[in-house]
């Protein structure tokens, strides 16, 4: 199986430029799916911090990258939407978080916001004895004891216990922002969520102060302000 992949192929999401070379690097297995960018990008073309795929090689190796909270031995490893990349030798620490058009992006966040992650909830399902498994966007799931979670609430996750430390709602008056379509990387407080009959998805209409959009729900995500990059502008109440 080959080590790489089309650049004109990748999706949207991934922050390379398409034609300035045929081939990329591949995504490992593991968390995001498809759309998990392979951490090589993000070391050399998002952040400038190695020229070549061995320089990357050499910087998982050296145990000087870390997402989630865990050391990195595969340079292929996936990275997507809300990890938290940390890189302790430089004092530098980042939030997955999307750009406008809907790459995906680097938000600078302080070490004391690093220890900890974001996770949509896009399905629960009861494993055995009864127990509630909270599905998250990225592929890992959770064994919760409460009812109180449902599908497309966030949850926030301790990245060394693996805990719940906070629970935002998905209703009427949150904080989301959009993480794909036309309007990704908006920020808005939901003003109305439209219920559609039969399968289709779900709409919600985002005020972000400057104006109202309307998207399917799977594209928004429920954060707070905390989640958000120091210099972004939130809509206020009274905003137009």
């Amino acid at each position: 199986m080959s080590n790489h992949q089309k650049r004109l192929s990748v999706p949207k999401s991934w922050p390379v430029e398409r034609k300035t070379a045929t081939f990329t690097a591949k995504a490992a297995g593991g968390p995001h799916g498809e759309d998990g960018v392979p951490l090589v990008i993000v070391l050399r073309d998002v952040l400038g911090y190695v020229d070549t795929a061995t320089e990357a090689t050499y910087a998982v190796n050296s145990g000087g990258v870390r997402i989630n909270g865990d050391s990195v031995d595969d340079r292929n490893r996936p990275v997507g939407m809300f990890d938290i990349l940390a890189f302790p030798e430089r004092d530098e620490y980042y939030r997955v978080f999307p750009d406008e058009g809907g790459r995906l992006g680097l938000t600078p966040i302080d070490e004391a916001d690093a220890g900890s992650k974001l996770g949509k909830i896009i399905g629960k399902t009861t494993v055995s004895g009864g127990r509630t498994q909270l599905n998250l966007h990225d592929g890992a799931n959770l064994i919760v004891e409460e009812e109180d979670y449902s599908g497309n609430d966030s949850i926030v996750l301790n990245n060394e216990t693996n805990e719940i430390v906070a629970h935002f709602v998905y209703e009427e008056g949150a904080l989301v922002t959009a993480v794909a379509g036309q309007h990704a990387g908006e920020i808005g407080t939901v003003e109305d969520i439209s219920v559609t009959p039969g399968s289709a998805s779900n709409t919600v209409t985002v005020d972000t102060g400057e104006g109202v959009f309307e998207t399917v729900e799977e594209y928004v995500v429920v954060i707070d302000e905390n989640f958000v990059g120091e210099d972004a502008e939130l809509p206020t109440e009274g905003d137009a």
